[in-house]
């Protein structure tokens, strides 16, 4: 097997869902490769590239085949479904949102969705300067939302999953803090996939009425 970047963040990638990120190591990876660790250091010279590289192959895999929106469909839509996308890709690793949050993209396909983003944003009557602080506002709300709900899952816990909604409730008092209690109950057994649209949703309104003040 020919070793290069990309087939070094894939195979780093397929170790997360055993490992996580804090146990992924260069050492771990070659191994996995079949190499000796120095191998790696000729295309990823540390954890650190590493990363870069694990985090543009979620990127890539994520806006594969994004095209600019169909005529008549609703930018907000648009928006809703390339960041869906986004979160769907980070979902498919164990900490895929850590790979990507703090990651240095620089990829032919972060520029082109971009691009489509910029575009789509002034063609529903943004100005290019508004357009701009857009995609940084989704980017980090959905990287934020997914790292939240992926320590959700309790998997770094030894002692069963603390954010169970039925074990949270237990350490609620509900008589003193009844709004808190019901919000537990409400949002650590919620539907995620609702939720995500739900609060990127109302970023988008909240965009919207800003740029109409």
């Amino acid at each position: 097997m020919k070793i290069d970047a990309t087939v070094i963040a894939e195979a780093a990638l397929g170790l997360l869902d055993e490992v996580g990120l804090d146990g992924l190591t260069m050492r771990k990876v070659a191994a996995a490769l079949d190499v000796q660790a120095p191998a790696l250091y000729w295309h990823v010279k540390n954890k650190r590239e590493l990363l870069d590289a694990m985090a543009r192959r979620v990127f890539v895999s994520a806006v594969d085949g994004i095209e600019a929106p169909r005529q008549g469909e609703d930018w907000q839509d648009w928006v809703v479904a390339v960041a869906g996308r986004l979160r769907r890709s980070m979902l498919r690793y164990r900490d895929g949102a850590k790979v990507l949050a703090g990651t240095y993209v620089n990829e032919e396909a972060m520029w082109r969705t971009v691009e489509l983003t910029l575009r789509t944003l002034e063609d529903a009557g943004f100005a290019l300067v508004d357009a701009e602080r857009v995609f940084p506002i989704l980017l980090h709300y959905t990287i934020g939302f997914v790292i939240e709900e992926q320590a959700q899952s309790g998997a770094e816990y030894a002692d069963g999953n603390p954010y169970d909604s039925a074990r949270i409730a237990q350490t609620v008092d509900a008589e003193r803090y009844p709004r808190t209690a019901r919000m537990v109950g409400e949002l650590f057994g919620a539907d995620t996939d609702v939720e995500y649209e739900r609060g990127l949703r109302v970023i988008l309104a909240g965009i919207r009425a800003t740029l109409s003040t």
